[in-house]
C-alpha cells in the first residue's frame, strides 16, 4: 500500500473510532426479515457526488461483545472478503454510482441464511476526502414453526376435586423467534386463574437454536365440561407479520355423581303379553355410572348393572320395578320406578261341550275366555263365520245343524293374543244316504273304478257293500272298504273291476233305523277291448298291407279259374307262341297258354289241351 493509502486508512478507523461523522450521508433500514435457510439483502445507500474511496463491512453481534468484526473491504485498488469468517461462501458485495444524482450504493447478499447470522451489519463509506458515514441494520431471522400437537389425559377428572386438574398438554417444535401457546374452550380463550385455570409452560433452545413450547392446561372441571371441546393456538412470527395455526380439538372425561337414576321399559310403549322378553334399564345422571340395584316387590333382581332381562314373563311378573343408585364416593343414593303389566288371554271355555241332539230340539252355546283386556269373539262353521258374540243359538236341529263348530277369541289391541275351541254338535237320528253311489274315474293301471257312499246319521251308521252280476243274479266279491268319519257321519269307498255288469248296493245302518240305495255298473271291460283292438290298428301299417296281398292272391286265383273254365269250353282262344294276344282270330282253340312274369324274367307255361296232347315249349 502507498503512504497514502495508509494514511487514509487511519483516518478513516480514526473517524469510525470517534464516531464522529461528516459530509457522507448514509442510510439503511433499521431492520432486515429474512426466513431461515433464505436470502438476505441488505442495501447501503449513500450520497456523494464522486464514487466511494473506500467502503467497509462490519458484523457486532448482540449481547455485551460490542467489538465489530470486518467482513468485507473495498477501495479503489483493492476489494477483500475476510477469509475465514462464518460467511466464507455465502455473502456476495456488489456497489454502484450515480453521479447524475450525487448517490451511490452497496448491496450486502447473504445465501442460506443461518440464525449465527442475526446480528447487526455496519455498513461504512469514505469519500476522497477525510469525510466518511456509516449506516446499521438489524438482520432478523424467522423460522415457521411445527404445527401444535395436543394430547388430553385420558382417565378422567373429578369435579369434586379441590384444585385444578390436568386435562391437555400442547407441544409446538421448531420456531424462531420463541412462539407463543394460547388455550381455548369452546373457542373462548383461557386465561390464568389461581382458582379456575392454571397454566403451565416451558421453553426449550435446541441445539439449532430454534425453540420446543410446551404448555399444560389445569382447570377446575364441572359438570358441563363433559360436553366442551379443547384446543391449543400457536401464533408465531414471519417476515412482516404474526401468523397463526390451531391443533385438533378434543374432549375430556369428566367425573360427577349421580343426582338422579331414569328408569323405562325399552321398547317404550308396547303392550306386553305372557311369554314375552322384557328389557329394563336403567340410567344415572352420573359419570361413571353408578352400582345400580333392581328389586321387584321387596326382592332383589339379578340385573347387569344397567339392564334387567326379563323372559318368558308371566302374569305374576306384572307390578313396580325399582332402580336404586349408590354412589359411594359422593355418598349420594337415588332411585326411580317403572310399573309394567303383562297381559294375557286364558284358555277358552265352551258350554256345554261334545253335544248330542235331537232332531227338532235348540241348543245355546257360550264361549268365554278370562283376559286382561277388552276382547272380541266369534263362532264359525266350516270356515263361515255365523255370529260375532260369545253366545251361539241354534233351533230345530237337523242333520244341517250337526258339525264341528269353532269358537275364536282375540284381543283387538293385541292381536298375538288369540284362542280357538271347537265343539262336536251331533243330531240323532236314523242313516241318511246324501246322495246316489258315486263312481270315480277308471284307474288305467288295473281297469279299476272307485264306488263311494255317504251317509248321515247319528251314531254314526254302518256302511255295508253287496256287488251281484246282473244277467245271472249272482253275488260277487266285495272288495275290502275303506270308511272315514265325517262331521256328520260315514263316508265309505271300494275299488271293483266290473269285467260284466254289475248291480252294487250301499247299505247304512244304525241303531234307529236303515237306508240303502243301488246303482247299475257298465262292464268296463267290454270297452277296455274294444278300445285296445281300435288302438292297435291305428298303430299297426304292418297288417293292412298283409291283408291286401292276400286279397290280391285270392283275386288271382279266381281269375285263373274263369280263364280254365273258358278254355275248357272253348270260348278262350290261344296262340301256340311263346306270347298270344287274347283277340287274335288265328288262335288255336285246342291249347290255352297263362303268362305269368316275375321282376326280371318270363316263364311260358304250356296247359294240356282238352285232346290230352301235350306241346312242347317251342309249339
Amino acid at each position: 500500500m502507498t503512504l497514502r493509502y495508509i494514511a487514509r486508512l487511519i483516518a478513516g478507523l480514526s473517524v469510525l473510532t470517534c464516531k464522529t461523522w461528516a459530509m457522507v450521508d448514509v442510510n439503511m433500514e433499521d431492520r432486515v426479515d429474512v426466513s431461515l435457510k433464505g436470502q438476505a439483502e441488505i442495501s447501503c445507500i449513500y450520497t456523494l457526488m464522486e464514487p466511494a474511496n473506500m467502503i467497509v463491512w462490519f458484523t457486532k453481534s448482540p449481547g455485551r461483545d460490542q467489538s465489530r468484526r470486518r467482513i468485507y473491504y473495498y477501495d479503489n485498488q483493492s476489494e477483500i472478503i475476510d477469509e475465514g469468517s462464518e460467511y466464507a461462501g455465502r455473502i456476495n458485495f456488489t456497489h454502484s454510482h450515480e453521479p447524475q444524482n450525487a448517490r451511490g450504493s452497496a448491496l450486502l447478499i447473504i445465501d442460506n441464511v443461518q440464525l449465527s447470522d442475526q446480528k447487526e451489519y455496519i455498513c461504512t463509506v469514505h469519500d476522497v476526502s477525510t469525510d466518511s458515514g456509516e449506516g446499521h441494520t438489524r438482520l432478523q431471522i424467522f423460522n415457521s414453526p411445527s404445527l401444535p400437537v395436543i394430547e388430553g389425559i385420558h382417565m378422567g377428572i373429578s369435579v369434586t376435586a379441590e384444585e385444578p386438574s390436568k386435562v391437555a398438554h400442547c407441544k409446538v417444535d421448531d420456531g424462531y423467534p420463541r412462539p407463543n401457546i394460547t388455550w381455548y374452550k369452546d373457542r373462548f380463550p383461557l386465561q390464568q386463574s389461581d382458582d379456575e385455570v392454571k397454566i403451565s409452560e416451558s421453553e426449550t433452545t435446541k441445539a439449532n437454536s430454534l425453540f420446543t413450547v410446551e404448555s399444560d392446561l389445569y382447570i377446575k372441571a364441572q359438570r358441563t365440561d363433559k360436553d366442551a371441546l379443547f384446543y391449543c393456538e400457536v401464533k408465531y412470527f414471519v417476515p412482516g407479520g404474526v401468523r397463526m395455526t390451531e391443533s385438533k380439538e378434543i374432549n375430556i372425561i369428566v367425573h360427577y355423581p349421580t343426582t338422579e337414576v331414569t328408569v323405562y321399559v325399552n321398547p317404550p310403549d308396547r303392550l306386553i303379553k305372557e311369554g314375552d322378553t322384557v328389557e329394563i334399564r336403567c340410567e344415572g345422571n352420573g359419570n361413571p355410572q353408578p352400582v345400580l340395584t333392581f328389586t321387584h316387590k321387596g326382592e332383589e333382581l339379578s340385573a347387569d348393572n344397567e339392564m334387567l332381562l326379563l323372559e318368558n314373563v308371566k302374569r305374576s311378573d306384572s307390578g313396580t320395578f325399582v332402580c336404586q343408585s349408590n354412589d359411594f364416593d359422593a355418598g349420594i343414593d337415588t332411585e326411580d320406578s317403572v310399573n309394567i303389566t303383562v297381559h294375557y288371554l286364558d284358555q277358552i271355555v265352551v258350554t256345554p261341550e261334545e253335544t248330542v241332539l235331537n232332531q227338532g230340539e235348540d241348543l245355546t252355546l257360550t264361549c268365554n275366555a278370562l283376559s286382561s283386556l277388552p276382547t272380541l269373539t266369534a263362532w264359525y262353521k266350516d270356515g263361515t263365520q255365523l255370529v260375532e258374540r260369545h253366545v251361539l243359538e241354534l233351533h230345530n236341529a237337523s242333520y244341517d245343524t250337526a258339525g264341528l263348530y269353532k269358537c275364536e277369541v282375540t284381543v283387538p289391541s293385541l292381536p298375538e293374543l288369540q284362542q280357538q275351541k271347537s265343539v262336536q254338535i251331533s243330531v240323532r237320528g236314523k242313516p241318511k244316504i246324501i246322495e246316489e253311489i258315486t263312481v270315480g274315474p277308471v284307474n288305467k293301471a288295473d281297469r279299476s273304478v272307485n264306488l263311494t257312499c255317504n251317509a248321515e246319521g247319528y251314531p254314526f251308521p254302518t256302511i255295508t257293500w253287496t256287488l251281484s252280476d246282473q244277467r245271472t243274479g249272482q253275488p260277487v266279491p266285495v272288495p275290502e272298504a275303506e270308511n272315514q268319519k265325517t262331521d256328520t257321519g260315514i263316508l265309505s269307498m271300494i275299488s271293483v273291476r266290473a269285467m260284466s255288469e254289475l248291480t252294487a248296493k250301499c247299505s247304512a245302518a244304525n241303531e234307529l233305523g236303515t237306508e240303502d240305495v243301488s246303482r247299475k255298473i257298465e262292464a268296463f271291460a267290454r270297452v277296455t277291448t274294444t278300445t285296445t283292438q281300435a288302438t292297435s290298428t291305428k298303430g299297426g301299417g304292418s297288417g293292412v298291407v298283409i291283408a291286401v296281398i292276400i286279397i290280391c292272391l285270392l283275386l288271382i286265383a279266381i281269375l285263373g279259374s274263369v280263364l280254365y273254365f273258358l278254355y275248357k269250353k272253348g270260348k278262350l282262344p290261344c296262340g301256340r307262341s311263346g306270347k298270344q294276344d287274347f283277340t287274335k282270330e288265328k288262335a288255336s282253340k285246342d291249347d290255352i297258354v297263362m303268362e305269368m312274369k316275375s321282376g326280371k324274367s318270363e316263364e311260358a307255361v304250356l296247359l294240356q289241351g282238352v285232346n290230352g296232347d301235350k306241346k312242347s315249349p317251342t309249339e
